[in-house]
């Protein structure tokens, strides 16, 4: 039995202190937030970096709850023995006193615009529900109490929804006396959503709406915090605002509270008796730099040490693919050009690049250059920051992958991309140059696929093996058998035509250190399936004719030889 749970997907405060499930002290966020009271905080984090539990912290301190007959709640006690607890009246004083209005807009990610909108509409219905002791106090006039209830119930125009946040703080701060707090999570899911779905223009619209008149124009806001992945400023959601906060990734402030910080993994690691995968969580889940502080993936973390500490794996698993939208991986790769080939390639060996740095990059503006598309991959933690430096008005970061888990996702998603592009590829060129013999053809056409391709095994053997037998197997008319037993030893590929008493094919693949030795490689490679006898099989399976392939790589050059028997 486990000492205290392990939070798996466990984003609500107060069920991670009601259900003793192990949490990471992060209160001193609150702390922080006091001491520059920015009337608006705009966060942004890659996904499932624990911002809506970061969320639903501050509200549950902050927040004076009440029931539905307008009854007070106390949630004073979800924070005994907390660090921000021992941080003085000064910040504990403030602990209850804010009505809190609370949205997360993940639900807008829908197909079309009125299925958003409505669900939009939902979650603010919900707020409204949450605080109708108001419509039932003395504090709201007859008109008030009637705007209210059509908006509960669902019976309001879009302009009266565009504008609910306001007019709801309206009505709590006259029935608190109290300025209101607003928390707004994963603002930023609608406008990615209806970028990709096609209905861009109308969300922004009506998100704009939103937040001018929650965040810009309400003199009833005691401060918000709206969290994210990407900063939203071109298409001017918070225009006018002077008092915005904005804390990215390469902010300095708040960048040890979302994430786990080193200490926080050993000491987790330690408390489930798990410290010897300490330094297999280092390599695969760490590697982020979030201002000054280095930060582990909460995500991948946590579900690591569920699997670990329960006996489910022995081994560490890329967690964070399986959760977020790896699209953008998908398009950089999809849309690569020679240049940003070579720059995977770089990176995946463990290198660098250094690109111009844009905080403010836009889901429209992604796709307008390869520079955007690298801000995109930084922003959304596909990416880290290893230095950066200016020069004149523009700032450039180098970066590189974070580690294993991030380097997965590269890896498989070129993978997925090569298979897709062989299976769409004109390969008959190539299967007319085997059929007849012309080395000099599958040569050419072989180094053409390399260097249009990315690689990422130190062009070793195996890659090679791989990527010629993904090639071969999009040949209907041949079964492609690789690394078979074959004689007296392991041929590397064996192609056999179907039909009866057809032809078979041998390659065996060499990898040459210089390229004056390729020709000599695929000698020896000839010599080979000839001394360990690997068309053996085919003789006694029937085959009349065989070719035999002596193929030689080197870096992203083929050369090919050949010799031919019949029986």
């Amino acid at each position: 039995m486990l000492k205290k749970r392990i939070p798996m997907g466990i984003e609500d405060y107060r069920e991670m202190i009601d259900r003793n499930y192990y949490y990471i002290d992060k209160t001193l966020l609150i702390k922080e937030l006091m001491q520059q009271w920015a009337k608006v905080y705009l966060i942004t984090r890659p996904r499932r970096f624990g911002k809506t539990l970061a969320q639903s912290m501050i509200q549950t301190f902050f927040e004076d709850v009440r029931d539905g007959d307008g009854n007070r709640i106390d949630n004073l006690h979800y924070f005994d023995g907390k660090k921000i607890m021992d941080e003085g009246e000064k910040y504990t004083s403030h602990a209850g006193q804010y009505p809190v209005i609370k949205m997360s807009l993940k639900s807008a990610k829908q197909r079309d615009f009125d299925t958003a909108y409505a669900c939009l509409v939902d979650q603010i219905i919900d707020e409204y529900y949450r605080h109708r002791y108001v419509q039932k106090s003395d504090v709201l006039s007859e008109l008030e109490r009637e705007k209210y209830n059509t908006i509960l119930n669902g019976r309001a125009g879009y302009r009266e929804y565009a504008t609910s946040l306001q007019f709801l703080s309206k009505c709590l701060q006259r029935y608190h006396e109290k300025q209101v707090v607003i928390l707004i999570d994963e603002y930023d899911v609608p406008l990615e959503n209806a970028w990709f779905e096609g209905f861009y223009d109308e969300m922004i619209k009506f998100i704009r709406s939103l937040f001018e008149s929650a965040l810009k124009t309400n003199e009833n806001l005691a401060f918000a915090v709206v969290t994210g992945c990407l900063r939203i400023s071109k298409e001017s959601i918070f225009t006018g605002l002077n008092n915005l906060s904005v804390v990215s990734i390469l902010s300095k402030n708040f960048g040890e509270y979302f994430g786990f910080i080193p200490k926080e993994v050993e000491e987790m690691l330690d408390f489930y008796e798990i410290g010897s995968y300490k330094e297999t969580a280092k390599k695969w889940y760490d590697g982020y730099l979030f201002g000054d502080s280095e930060v582990y993936n909460p995500w991948s973390v946590i579900n690591f040490v569920y699997d670990i500490a329960n006996g489910t794996t022995k081994f560490a698993k890329p967690y964070w693919s399986n959760t977020s939208s790896n699209s953008i991986v998908r398009e950089l790769v999809e849309r690569a050009d020679t240049q940003v080939r070579r720059e995977i390639e770089r990176m995946i060996e463990g290198g660098t690049i250094e690109k111009p740095i844009h905080e403010d990059i836009t889901y429209g503006d992604v796709y307008d250059s390869q520079d955007n598309l690298w801000n995109f991959l930084f922003f959304t933690g596909y990416l880290k920051k290893c230095g950066e430096r200016q020069n004149g008005e523009q700032n450039y970061l180098t970066m590189s992958i974070p580690n294993s888990e991030i380097s997965y996702i590269y890896k498989n998603t070129i993978l997925a991309w090569f298979d897709k592009k062989i299976r769409k590829a004109d390969m008959s060129q190539l299967m007319k140059a085997i059929d007849e013999g012309d080395c000099e053809t599958m040569g050419n056409f072989l180094s053409a696929q390399l260097m249009d391709t990315i690689s990422f095994f130190d062009y070793k053997e195996d890659y090679y093996h791989g990527f010629l037998a993904g090639i071969l197997k999009s040949f209907g008319n041949y079964e492609v058998l690789s690394n078979r037993e074959a004689g007296m030893g392991r041929s590397d590929l064996i192609m056999k035509e179907n039909t009866f008493m057809g032809r078979g094919i041998i390659l065996e693949v060499k990898v040459a250190k210089k390229f004056g030795e390729m020709e000599k490689m695929c000698e020896e490679a000839l010599a080979q399936i000839e001394t360990l006898q690997y068309e053996h099989e085919l003789r006694e399976d029937g085959y009349q004719e065989i070719l035999k392939y002596g193929v030689c790589f080197f870096k992203k050059g083929c050369m090919v030889k050949m010799n031919r028997s019949q029986r």
